[in-house]
């Protein structure tokens, strides 16, 4: 199992632990889907995951159909995907990504984040590079999918790993393989459990626990802003260091 892997593991319970968070993440990603694509899950593939990661989340349904009508009621504002990129104490890269219908006031707000702790909000493209953009999709494990056969037939779709972990199957390739592996599952008729984009560190940066504990505050200050919806760093995760 390769990088990609150990940085989900080391986020996963962070992701998902902050219940009303994710439901406002997740709300704003399915407007943003309806309003590119329409509001019809057969015809809108990325709304179609987007709805399936809401029931994993434990999303109550009405939370879902809000977000829907939202999203084509004239008066709802457009929510626009902004990235904001910077380094924190000690010269660790920190990449966030926002969904904002008020340009203005996050990039003051994440700009005051990283100056209040110790970091410099940066330009665009200045830690970008140090990412991979990854999407992973989950599907439920059973006896009846081989996993080396599967991932055989998934490689022309462009992924790159494939793995059982912890009652579910996680396939994980390129930013730009989202959709082929998306219509592959699909065509199979094997159902998604969730499918997500991420950005992944290309090395790790180690730093001692004081140095550690300054990142963490500057990520959780910044996760506390409503318009940020995921922020990465290249510190290693506390989990894998020796």
């Amino acid at each position: 199992m390769g990088r990609a892997f150990e940085y989900r593991k080391a986020r996963k319970l962070k992701r998902w632990g902050n219940m009303a968070r994710t439901f406002t993440k997740l709300g704003k990603e399915i407007e943003i889907a309806v309003k590119a694509g329409g509001p019809d899950p057969a015809g809108n593939t990325r709304l179609r995951v987007l709805i399936q990661n809401a029931k994993a989340a434990n999303m109550p349904k009405e939370n879902v159909e809000r977000a829907i009508k939202r999203a084509i009621s004239k008066d709802t504002a457009d929510y626009k995907e902004m990235i904001y990129e910077g380094y924190g104490p000690h010269g660790i890269a920190v990449l966030v990504e926002t969904a904002t219908d008020n340009t203005t006031r996050t990039v003051a707000n994440v700009r005051s984040c990283f100056n209040k702790m110790g970091g410099t909000l940066g330009t665009s493209g200045s830690v970008s590079f140090m990412f991979e953009h990854r999407c992973t999709f989950k599907i439920a494990n059973s006896d009846a999918i081989d996993l080396e056969e599967l991932e055989l037939e998934l490689i022309d779709c462009g992924v790159d790993e494939v793995f059982a972990d912890e009652g579910e199957i996680i396939i994980s390739g390129g930013f730009e393989s989202y959709g082929a592996i998306q219509k592959y599952l699909e065509d199979h008729s094997i159902e998604i459990i969730s499918g997500e984009f991420e950005r992944v560190p290309t090395d790790y940066k180690d730093l001692d626990e004081e140095g550690r504990a300054s990142i963490d505050k500057l990520v959780e200050r910044l996760e506390e802003d409503d318009d940020v919806t995921a922020v990465y760093t290249n510190l290693r995760p506390a989990e894998d260091e020796e």
